[in-house]
């Protein structure tokens, strides 16, 4: 195991019709086709150029089908690059002279392979609804200046993804969302989220204003949305696509699975790099496969991320908690990364993927393990001699203490926070002597507890976004973690 949780933490404290004629001459045109397609085939193979002539002339890119669930032609186009700018955006014509306010001015007319350059500022979605969604494959780069002469995502020109907790107006899927694995399911293009803050403090049901402790569920009184349990950045891809998350944070983002959440089909690949992914529940990263065969197995790469303060789900889950967790069918490398701080872990492999690559990783401060495979908890040093799935090309992996620069309070609070135990739970659970569980006793039922005294005090407690990104912009030993873009 890395050094003691605890005495680690001390030290962090400190510091995506025609006619009959017509008809006619159609069925001729195909018959001749049919004939046509016969005789090639009964050619020889013989490489012969002269057997099949090529075309002169480059034919022009397969229209493709919208985003109602009809398979898409299986090339990019180059697509068109939009702009948007929430200081001096208005209409929908978003060119750099004329930007669009919002990015969700632009959903009905965007194309796959379409590009939108985000100035900076926070930007809440359509009227509040604080979710973005596209069922296209885009690409959505942030961190410009407002015209956009200048890039500077995490210092000067922050674009940040935010939203509102009003059950009357915000929805509660994942604050950006890129899933073509149904209408574009053999794209053979890429998708890259690059230079976009996530941030869903703003989104959060918090229990009182002091915002140390997230609400699962609504508060139709009070006018609060429960807290979502989705994620800052989901993509989901099919056949060959490719998929870029870079430059990003993701903060304060209370998923279920993972605060950046990838998953893509036969052939695809992922590429998660200098990402900064700090205090959110479920996993910090999570890769995920949409493809089961033994043949094009999806390839993933994370490198260069800081992830640190990945929580359990809830107080007594059993769990999330993880830096990085993945799926089995796929092939992963990471290389070059901070995993720090998990309720559980730091990589978690209990789905048990046959080949994972770790290289130059710092690990440090897990509670349970720094790697798991399937329900074997290894610390760093076990990992050599009884990691069954590692790669030869692994190693160099290591731990040492770190120095982080988080305000005091919300680091003595994490630190010095209460955690319980399902069996705790259970434990004080107090059972009723009511009716039903009179009823219940008669046939031999469990009877039913009623409310459970026991409970945390502290659970993702929000964080301030310039000390999520003091964490990303300090250097680690060996190169590990993310560097400012």
């Amino acid at each position: 195991m890395t050094k003691p949780f605890i005495t680690t933490a001390l030290t962090v404290c400190l510091l995506v019709c025609f006619g009959t004629a017509q008809a006619q001459l159609g069925n001729i045109s195909k018959n001749i086709k049919k004939t046509q397609d016969k005789v090639e085939r009964e050619l020889p193979k013989s490489g012969n150029s002269a057997a099949k002539p090529a075309p002169t002339t480059q034919p022009a890119p397969t229209e493709r089908t919208n985003n109602t669930g009809a398979t898409a032609a299986a090339t990019a186009t180059e697509g068109t690059d939009y702009y948007v700018c929430a200081a001096t955006g208005k209409g929908k014509t978003a060119s750099k002279e004329q930007p669009a306010k919002d990015i969700s001015a632009l959903t009905m007319q965007l194309k796959p392979g379409d590009r939108v350059h985000i100035a900076e500022g926070v930007y809440t979605s359509k009227m509040d609804q604080s979710t973005d969604v596209f069922e296209i494959p885009i690409s959505i780069i942030g961190g410009y200046s407002p015209d956009f002469s200048r890039r500077d995502p995490w210092g000067a020109h922050k674009t940040v993804f935010s939203g509102s907790c009003d059950i009357n107006k915000a929805a509660t899927t994942e604050r950006i969302g890129i899933l073509t694995d149904k209408g574009f399911k053999d794209w053979k293009g890429e998708i890259l989220v690059d230079g976009i803050i996530v941030d869903n403090g703003a989104r959060n049901y918090y229990s009182d204003a002091t915002e140390t402790f997230i609400r699962r569920k609504a508060s139709p009184e009070t006018g609060k949305n429960p807290t979502p349990n989705t994620p800052g950045i989901k993509i989901r891809a099919g056949s060959g696509t490719s998929v870029v998350i870079k430059n990003c944070v993701v903060t304060n983002v209370a998923s279920t699975q993972g605060a950046i959440d990838v998953q893509v089909g036969k052939n695809g690949k992922a590429l998660i790099t200098n990402c900064l992914v700090v205090n959110n529940t479920g996993e910090g990263i999570m890769c995920k496969t949409l493809h089961q065969g033994a043949e094009g197995i999806p390839a993933f790469t994370v490198s260069n991320c800081t992830v640190l303060f990945p929580w359990k789900y809830d107080a007594v889950a059993s769990w999330g908690g993880n830096c990085l967790k993945f799926d089995g069918n796929l092939t992963i490398t990471a290389n070059n990364n901070v995993f720090g701080f998990g309720d559980y872990g730091g990589v978690d492999n209990i789905k048990q993927c046959k080949k994972v690559t770790l290289q130059n990783n710092l690990f440090v401060g897990h509670k349970l393990y720094d790697y798991r495979e399937y329900n074997t908890n290894m610390s760093l040093g076990d990992v050599e001699d009884y990691a069954n799935f590692i790669t030869p090309q692994s190693g160099k992996n290591f731990s040492e203490t770190i120095q982080l620069s988080l305000e005091k309070t919300w680091a003595e609070r994490y630190f010095n926070r209460k955690e319980i135990s399902r069996a705790e739970v259970d434990a004080s659970a107090k059972v009723s002597n009511s009716g039903a569980n009179q009823l219940r006793a008669m046939f031999g039922l469990p009877l039913q507890a009623g409310t459970v005294a026991t409970d945390a005090e502290i659970w993702l407690h929000r964080i301030q976004l310039e000390h999520v990104i003091a964490c990303g912009l300090k250097p680690y030993a060996h190169g590990s973690g993310c560097s400012k873009p």
